[in-house]
Parts: C-alpha cells; sequence; structure tokens
C-alpha cells in the first residue's frame, strides 16, 4: 500500500480573507473606532455648518430689515416735494465706495407727487442696482421682498427691498438697502475653519482615548491567552485569576471544558481497565484448553472467545459514546427514551407490567441519548431479573431546578445495605450467572458521575430496589 505525502485540503494553511481577519482583535476595534468615529465628526461638521450657515443668512437678512426701518425713519418729503434725510445706519461701510453696502430711496412714479431724484448712499457712487420685476420675486407679509445680486462692482449683495407711503397723502417711495455676502462667507468660513480645527482636535483625542481604554479594556484577554498557553505547556490545569464580568462566564466555560476532558480522559481509563477484566477469564480459559482440543474443549474455548469479542465491543462502544461525551450540547428528552425501552421491555417480560410516571413538565436532560439509554436500560433490565409483577420508572421535578430524578423501582425482595454497597462497588455485578450487557450498577454509578450526576440504591415503597438517578438538565 502506498501512502501519500501530500498534505490534504485540511492540512494547507487557509488563505487570507483580507487584510482585518490577519489583525488582532485590538486592531479590528480600533479600526472600527476609528471608521465610526471619523464619520461621526463628519456628520457633526456638516450638522453644525449647515445650521450655522442658516442662523447666519436669517441674521443678516434681519439686519438688512432693520437698516431698512432705519432708513425708513430719516427720510421724508419736503415742501418743495423733494427727498430729503441723511440715515445714519452705525455702519462706515455705507459712505466707502465699492464696499457692497448700500441704500437708496427712489419715488414711485405711479401717482406720486414726490420731484427729484431719490437719495442714495455714497458708496453706490452714482451708479444704479438692477430692479427685479415683482412677479420675479414677490413681497412677503411685511411688504418686503429680499433677493440677491451682482453690483455695478462686481459685489455679490443680498438686497431687502420695500415700499412705503412717507407722508398720507399717496406719495411712496421704494427703499433698498443692501449688504456685501463676502461678509457672511467670510463669517461662515471662519466658523467653519475654527469648527474644523476643533472637531479634529477633539477627534483625535477621541482616538487616543479610545485606543487608551480598549488597550485597557482587552487587557483581560491577554491574561486568558497567557493562561490558556500554560495549560497547553502544562504549567496550569485551569485559568485562575479574577476576570471582569464580561469574561467570567468565558472562564469559568472553558474551566468547565478542561474539566469535562479530564473526566473524559480518566473515564476511558476506567473502561479500559473494565475491558481488561472483562478479559481475563477468557483468555484465560483458552490458554488452558488450548492445550488438548478434542471437539468438546474446542467448542468451549469458542464459546469464550465469543464472550470476549462480545466484552470488546462492549468497551469499545463505551469510548465511543465517551468521545461523543465530550460536546457540551448534549441534549436528551427522557421521556421517549423510556418509551422505547418500555416497549422492548413489555415484549420480553410479558409477565411484568411496566409503570411510567411522569411528574415534570421539563424533561431535558444533558446527557447524550445513548449514555441515557445504556443507562436506563441496564437498571430496568436488573430490575426485571428481580421484580415479581411490577416495574414504575419515575420521572419528577426536584427541590434543585437543575436536576431531574429518574429512578427504576421493582417490588422484588430489595437489597439490604451491606448488598446496596456492595453492588455499588466497581467490578461487582447484582448477578453474574445471566448473560447481559456487562455493565453492572458500579459502571452506572460512573457514568452518572462522569455528567456530575448521582445515583442511589433506596428501598422501594412496594418492597423491593429503587434505583434513583439525579441527573443535570440540559441548559436553556
Amino acid at each position: 500500500m502506498t501512502v501519500s505525502n501530500t498534505p490534504s485540503q485540511s492540512d494547507t494553511p487557509p488563505k487570507s480573507r483580507g487584510l482585518l481577519s490577519r489583525q488582532s482583535l485590538t486592531v479590528r476595534v480600533l479600526v472600527f473606532a476609528s471608521i465610526w468615529t471619523v464619520i461621526a465628526f463628519a456628520a457633526v461638521a456638516l450638522i453644525i455648518s449647515t445650521l450655522y450657515r442658516t442662523s447666519s443668512e436669517r441674521a443678516f437678512a434681519d439686519l438688512l430689515r432693520a437698516h431698512l426701518n432705519t432708513v425708513i425713519e430719516a427720510v421724508s418729503i419736503g415742501d418743495d416735494g423733494l427727498l430729503q434725510g441723511n440715515p445714519q445706519l452705525g455702519n462706515l461701510k455705507f459712505s466707502q465706495p465699492n464696499s457692497g453696502w448700500i441704500w437708496i430711496v427712489d419715488p414711485i412714479d405711479a401717482g406720486s407727487k414726490v420731484t427729484g431724484s431719490g437719495l442714495t448712499s455714497p458708496s453706490i457712487g452714482g451708479q444704479a442696482l438692477p430692479l427685479p420685476a415683482q412677479f420675479e420675486i414677490a413681497f412677503d407679509s411685511q411688504y418686503i421682498r429680499t433677493y440677491r445680486l451682482i453690483d455695478p462692482n462686481e459685489n455679490s449683495i443680498l438686497v431687502a427691498e420695500t415700499e412705503v407711503e412717507l407722508d398720507g397723502q399717496g406719495n411712496a417711495v421704494r427703499i433698498r438697502v443692501s449688504g456685501n455676502l463676502d461678509v457672511l462667507e467670510a463669517d461662515v468660513s471662519s466658523f467653519i475653519n475654527r469648527m474644523v480645527i476643533a472637531l479634529l482636535v477633539t477627534g483625535v483625542g477621541t482616538l487616543v482615548i479610545n485606543m487608551l481604554v480598549i488597550l485597557f479594556g482587552l487587557k483581560p484577554l491577554d491574561h486568558v491567552r497567557a493562561s490558556l498557553e500554560k495549560i497547553r505547556n502544562g504549567d496550569a490545569d485551569q485559568l485562575d485569576g479574577e476576570f471582569p464580568r464580561e469574561i467570567a462566564p468565558l472562564a469559568s466555560e472553558v474551566n468547565a471544558l478542561i474539566d469535562s476532558n479530564k473526566r473524559v480522559v480518566e473515564r476511558s481509563r476506567m473502561q479500559v481497565g473494565n475491558l481488561a477484566h472483562s478479559l481475563k477469564t477468557p483468555i484465560a480459559v483458552m490458554l488452558n484448553e488450548a492445550r488438548n482440543l478434542p471437539k468438546e474443549q474446542a467448542d468451549l474455548v469458542k464459546n469464550q472467545v465469543g464472550s470476549m469479542q462480545s466484552q470488546v465491543t462492549t468497551y469499545l462502544d463505551r469510548a465511543r459514546i465517551s468521545a461523543q461525551r465530550g460536546s457540551v450540547l448534549a441534549r436528551t428528552d427522557v421521556v421517549p427514551v423510556i418509551e422505547r425501552l418500555l416497549r422492548v421491555m413489555k415484549k420480553l417480560n410479558s409477565h411484568l407490567e411496566f409503570e411510567l410516571d411522569v411528574r415534570s413538565s421539563e424533561t431535558l436532560i444533558g446527557l447524550e441519548a445513548q449514555d441515557f439509554e445504556e443507562i436506563l436500560g441496564n437498571l430496568i433490565e436488573n430490575a426485571t431479573r428481580f421484580a415479581d409483577s411490577k416495574i414504575t420508572i419515575s420521572v419528577k421535578d426536584l427541590p434543585n431546578p437543575m436536576q431531574l430524578l429518574v429512578s427504576v423501582a421493582d417490588d422484588g425482595t430489595g437489597l439490604d445495605d451491606d448488598d446496596k454497597k456492595q453492588a455499588l462497588k466497581r467490578g461487582q455485578r447484582l448477578d453474574e450467572t445471566r448473560p447481559g450487557s456487562g455493565l453492572g450498577l458500579s459502571i452506572v454509578g460512573e457514568i452518572v458521575q462522569e455528567y456530575q450526576g448521582e445515583f442511589r440504591l433506596s428501598d422501594a415503597e412496594v418492597g423491593g430496589l429503587d434505583a434513583i438517578l439525579y441527573l443535570p438538565r440540559a441548559a436553556t
């Protein structure tokens, strides 16, 4: 037979799934925290800048409306029909040419008795502002309209306009006040620049703090890793030390898994001992009878070899079930297993009455189905050998909510206290003269103990033996 040395697919190192898959948990958390911080601060910057711009534009428009009212209060119509007045708006830019800050008072031609030209601020420099049609930009409820223009000096300006009657005789004028939008943009830009700097400093500080918090928060995982390394190296047998509340359950589960593995190993050792003990007699008989092989002795050797094979099969099955016990997800509903066993036992023992008494609504236990079937099958089989007429299987709740009681009681003669102790000793059998599975009550006790349960023998109410199992409930 040729053995290939080519590594199988399972032996080949897995391909990388990306940058993050090769990095530590700390790096992953830092990367995602950094990405989220950048996104969050960018969103905050966008929202704040938008709100500030909206607020600044509203304040700018309100300022022009206030200037508009000041102009209205400062101008009037003289006896000669000429407009007069010199509005003082408290801003020298209305006096500076090409500043974009302008006020204009123009007579309205229709029905107006105002003569002469209008009034303007020095800043306009004798030029005129375009006047959009009313159908393009309507007046609001206060009879004021605002619009953007490019003035003759190429300044982007915001204009507030209204029409008022000055003398109560139908003589109306159009008043316009404008402000340079470059001032608004400069103010918004200055605010955004300062905000970005502040957010950058805060963001960098947040990332540094996040890094320190994450490194400190994940420090217990380094302790777990170091403890696992000690266990792997044989320097420790459990995860020792105090862990945070979030990690403590993990450490407890790991310790429970380690204990479970220990029990599996110990159980395997006991099974090997049971196998060796069971093979002693058949092997000795074979060796003795093999010296002369008449037909009678040959038949005897054959029978003993068959017995030996049966024992080997039994303990190999136990080893297989022990391997399955390594799973922490073992779950078995006891009622279907009991009902299935009873159907078989009723056929094999038609002279006996079997009763199932279930007094629990939660009948899931933390055992493998094969293990529970082996345990209960052995107990029922033993009960059939000593019962007079009836066997009762009970399933009941216990004060301890983490355990379930399963018992097998017969109405036979029972056992005294010494016999009960003897029956539970390793290597002892209640009935060695009859064929069976080879699993004694002591082995039942060993299996139950491996699952951190309890096995006891007591006197049944009907006078026989009551084999009681305290089994752990399945985790929910």
